[in-house]
């Protein structure tokens, strides 16, 4: 039962440290089953602290996209970011802060990306387009991107490329590679929640590529699946998966106990975009998922590519 975390202005004691971290659990694997099944390959410690991770993302996201975001203003988002420093600083104000805290106290965290990330939601404070790519990419960067470099540091390099003299160099294309599956995770959702967010009147295929295509806004709240439809549908599935190409090279240098899941993660998720194309672009009635038989099939695969690249 989901029932953390309490407000702040409760006088009653904070959770425990497992009970935090058991609802971080509830709330990973409620809201983003795919995700979950990659955490489960992780040892008990790391699983854990990316939980407090996920979970402290979706309660920032609920800011801007949850049941009560038409509340939510830029001073909202001002003293969400006060009591994220409050958890770098030790001190938890609810519940579900102090599996954070424990994560921060536990591992080599920067608060910059947490920063970053709710920059992105101030974005959707004002921003329902996007013209360029370029644009959006930033956007993709600070509500997704950022999750690479948070959950970096408890997944973990390989020690063994620290006696490297190309150490520092190769370190710093991982990080960026963490930071490009982060993108393609964001890019995938776009394009698996494109009916949902017209619905709410946003949307974030680059405008240009809208008119690339001849395919109006018109024709996107109207739903209207056409060739143009298609064809660009195929051109944004094809820049997510060149995300997911870049990332792929990053996931060698993790530790050898984080390539497993990640490369779960990583799989599980690409295949939203085959789904996709296998219900013909159909993103407005159909919502995309990977069926539980083909996760399993993910699963002995991925353990081999963990094993040899």
């Amino acid at each position: 039962m989901l029932q953390l975390p309490k407000s702040q202005s409760s006088t009653r004691p904070l959770a425990s440290k497992a009970e935090a971290y058991e609802y971080c659990r509830q709330v990973t694997a409620t809201y983003s089953k795919t995700f979950y099944i990659g955490t489960l390959l992780m040892p008990s410690a790391k699983r854990q602290a990316i939980w407090a991770i996920y979970d402290w993302c979706r309660r920032t996201d609920e800011l801007v996209d949850g049941p009560k975001s038409r509340f939510t203003t830029p001073e909202t988002l001002d003293a969400w970011e006060a009591q994220l420093e409050s958890v770098f600083a030790g001190q938890p104000l609810e519940d579900a802060d102090v599996a954070l805290v424990d994560t921060v106290a536990n591992y080599p965290l920067d608060i910059q990306p947490f920063r970053d990330m709710i920059a992105g939601q101030r974005m959707d404070l004002y921003r329902s387009r996007y013209e360029t790519f370029e644009e959006l990419n930033l956007y993709c960067y600070r509500v997704a991107g950022t999750v690479g470099l948070m959950t970096s540091p408890v997944l973990g390099f390989d020690r063994s490329l620290q006696t490297a003299p190309w150490h520092d160099a190769d370190l710093q294309t991982a990080t960026e590679e963490a930071i490009a599956l982060g993108i393609a995770n964001q890019l995938t959702n776009i394009l698996r929640d494109v009916g949902e967010d017209a619905q709410r009147g946003r949307i974030y295929l680059p405008l240009e590529d809208l008119a690339r295509f001849n395919y109006s806004e018109a024709d996107l709240f109207a739903r209207r699946i056409d060739d143009r439809w298609r064809a660009l549908m195929q051109f944004e599935i094809q820049r997510a998966r060149q995300f997911y190409r870049s990332a792929q090279r990053g996931i060698t240098a993790l530790n050898p106990d984080a390539r497993w899941p990640v490369w779960t993660a990583l799989m599980l998720y690409q295949g939203i975009l085959d789904v996709i194309e296998r219900n013909d672009y159909d993103v407005f009635t159909r919502r995309a998922f990977v069926p539980t038989p083909r996760k399993l099939l993910c699963l002995p695969i991925a353990w081999l590519r963990a094993q040899a690249l």
